[in-house]
C-alpha cells in the first residue's frame, strides 16, 4: 500500500464530491473575507452613528445651560455637567444620576475661564477623548449603568458662566466666573450589539450559503458528467479486436464534445490499426504459403519417386524457396521493428553520394542486361543510420531492376536544406491511380505478380518507413517514361563544418 494513502483517506474519490468540497472551500474563504469586512464596517458605522447621537445630545445640553435650564435626568446616553468651584454635579443623567445628590461629581471639573471658549457657538465646538470613569462607593450599579472602572470615549464642551445672565447662573447654581463643562459618555454597547447581531445573521446565512453552493456544485458536476459516464459505458465494450463502437458527440460544443471527438478519432485509429494488422497477417500468411507449397511439393515428389528425381535440381529449387522464405522473414521482422517506433541509435553523418556510387558499382546485374549509373555533382550529407540508408536505397534499386527494360539511373543533388535522391528506371511505369497504393504492404501491380520475378511487396513499404524514420519523404515523381522514386531527407553539415 502506498505510504501516502492513509493521509488521503479524508479526500473524496468522487469527482462530484471533490468539486462540491472545492466550491464550498473557496466559498468559505470568500465569505469569511466578506464577513470580516462587514463586521468591521458595521462596527465603524454603528460607532459613527452613536457618536453623532452623542454629539447631538451634547449640543442640546449646552443649549439648555445657556438658557439657564438645568437638564433633566432622563437621557439616552450618560452625561454629567460639572462646574468650577462646585463640589457636586450641576446635572447628570443616563445612569450617572444614581449617585447621592450630595456626593462629589464623578468626572473632573474644568479650569476657570476668564473669557468665552474659542469654539463657543460653533457647531463642532467640542472635544472627544478617552476618560476612565472612577469607582465610587456611593454608586449603585443595579439602578443604572455599571460605568465605574471602565474607560470610554467622552465628548465634552465648555460654557463660561460670564456669558450667562445673573438669573441663569443663579438658576444653575454657579458663580458668574465659573466654567461649566458638559460630559457625554459614548457607550459602545449599541455598536457592539448591532455588530453581534449582524455577525449572527452573517454566520447563519454563510452556513446556509455554503450548503447551497456545495449542493449546486455537486449536482451541476453530476449533470455535466452524464455524457462522460455515457462515453465510459460505451467504450467499456470496445476491444482491440473489435473497435467499431463510436460515442455520441454532444451538440453543445463544450469540452466533452472535444473529448468525444478525440475518443472517436482514437477508436478510428485503433480500428484502422486492427484492420491493417488483420490484413498484414493475412497477406503474410499468403506470401509464406506460396514458397512453402512449392518447397513441400518438390520434396514430396522427390521422396515419392527417388529413383527418377533430379536431386541437384530439387535441392536448387528448395534452396531458392528457402532464400525467399528467409528474405520474407527478414522483411517482416524489419517491419515489426519499424512499427514499434523504437528510438534509433545515435545518428551518424552519411554521404549519400558515396553510398549510391558504391551500390551502383557493386549491384549484381548478371541475370539481366541492365545499365546502372549514378549521377552526382558533390557529396550529399544526411544524418541517420548508414545501414538503414543502404537498405532503403537497395530496396529502390531492387524494385527498379525488376521493372526496368534497359537502364537504371540514380541521381543525388543538394537542394537548399534537403538532399534529393532519385532512382529512375525505363520500365512500364506506374499508373497515376496507384502512385500511393504501391507503398502499401504486400501490394504488387498486375504486371508484376509473378512470384519468380516479383518481390514480396514489402520493399517500397520498408523504404518509405525508413524515409519517415529519418524525417524525410519518399514519393513517386511524375515521369512520362518509367518510374522515378524521389527521396528527400534533411541536409546535414559536412564533417568539416561540424
Amino acid at each position: 500500500m502506498n505510504a501516502t494513502e492513509p493521509r488521503r483517506r479524508w479526500w473524496p474519490r468522487s469527482v462530484r464530491a471533490r468539486a462540491a468540497l472545492a466550491a464550498a472551500s473557496a466559498a468559505a474563504v470568500i465569505l469569511a473575507g466578506i464577513g470580516w469586512w462587514v463586521h468591521h464596517d458595521v462596527y465603524r458605522q454603528s460607532t459613527q452613528i452613536a457618536e453623532e447621537q452623542a454629539r447631538k445630545n451634547l449640543f442640546a445640553l449646552v443649549d439648555q445651560l445657556k438658557e439657564g435650564v438645568v437638564p433633566g435626568g432622563r437621557s439616552a446616553v450618560p452625561y454629567e455637567v460639572v462646574a468650577t468651584g462646585r463640589r457636586t454635579a450641576v446635572a447628570s443623567g443616563g445612569g450617572m444620576e444614581e449617585l447621592d445628590p450630595g456626593a462629589r461629581h464623578v468626572l473632573p471639573a474644568p479650569s476657570a475661564l476668564s473669557a468665552p471658549s474659542p469654539n463657543d457657538g460653533a457647531e463642532w465646538g467640542y472635544t472627544i477623548r478617552p476618560l476612565r470613569i472612577p469607582v465610587r462607593h456611593d454608586h449603585d450599579p443595579e439602578n443604572g449603568f455599571d460605568l465605574a472602572g471602565r474607560t470610554y470615549p467622552v465628548l465634552y464642551a465648555d460654557v463660561w458662566a460670564g456669558e450667562l445672565g445673573s438669573d441663569e447662573a443663579a438658576a444653575l447654581g454657579v458663580t458668574a466666573d465659573a466654567t461649566l463643562r458638559t460630559y457625554v459618555v459614548l457607550l459602545p454597547d449599541t455598536a457592539e450589539a448591532i455588530t453581534s447581531t449582524t455577525d449572527g445573521l452573517l454566520l447563519r446565512a454563510g452556513l446556509v450559503g455554503l450548503v447551497l453552493i456545495a449542493a449546486a456544485a455537486y449536482f451541476t458536476v453530476r449533470i455535466a458528467l452524464r455524457p462522460v459516464e455515457a462515453i465510459r459505458a460505451l467504450t467499456a465494450s470496445v476491444t482491440a479486436s473489435d473497435p467499431r463502437e463510436r460515442v455520441t458527440v454532444p451538440a453543445t460544443g463544450h469540452e466533452i464534445t472535444a473529448l468525444a471527438t478525440t475518443l472517436n478519432t482514437t477508436l478510428q485509429r485503433l480500428d484502422d490499426a486492427a484492420a491493417r494488422q488483420r490484413r498484414f497477417v493475412a497477406d503474410a500468411a499468403h506470401e509464406l504459403r506460396s514458397p512453402l507449397t512449392t518447397l513441400l511439393a518438390s520434396l514430396e515428389v522427390a521422396l515419392a519417386y527417388p529413383e527418377r528425381t533430379d536431386w541437384p535440381a530439387t535441392a536448387t529449387t528448395a534452396a531458392r524457396q528457402t532464400r525467399r522464405l528467409q528474405a520474407l522473414a527478414e522483411d517482416l521482422l524489419l517491419l515489426a521493428r519499424l512499427d514499434t517506433r523504437a528510438p534509433t541509435a545515435d545518428p551518424e553523418t552519411v554521404d549519400l553520394t558515396a553510398l549510391a556510387s558504391r551500390l551502383a558499382e557493386q549491384y549484381p546485374l548478371a541475370e539481366r542486361p541492365l545499365t546502372l549509373t549514378c549521377d552526382s555533382t558533390a557529396p550529399a550529407y544526411a544524418r541517420g543510420n548508414p545501414d538503414a540508408y543502404e537498405r532503403l536505397l537497395r530496396n529502390l534499386i531492387d524494385n527498379a531492376a525488376r521493372h526496368a527494360a534497359h537502364r537504371i539511373q540514380i541521381t543525388v543533388r543538394n537542394r537548399d536544406a534537403w538532399v534529393v535522391l532519385t532512382v529512375h528506371d525505363d520500365g512500364p511505369g506506374v499508373p497515376t491511380e496507384d502512385a500511393e497504393r504501391i507503398f502499401e504492404r504486400f501490394v504488387r501491380l498486375d504486371d508484376a505478380r509473378s512470384r519468380d520475378r516479383g518481390g514480396s511487396g514489402l520493399g517500397l513499404a520498408i523504404a518509405r518507413d525508413l524515409a519517415h524514420r529519418h524525417r524525410g519523404t519518399l514519393t513517386l515523381a511524375p515521369r512520362t517514361l518509367g518510374a522515378c522514386f524521389e527521396l528527400r531527407v534533411p541536409r546535414a553539415p559536412t564533417p568539416d563544418e561540424e
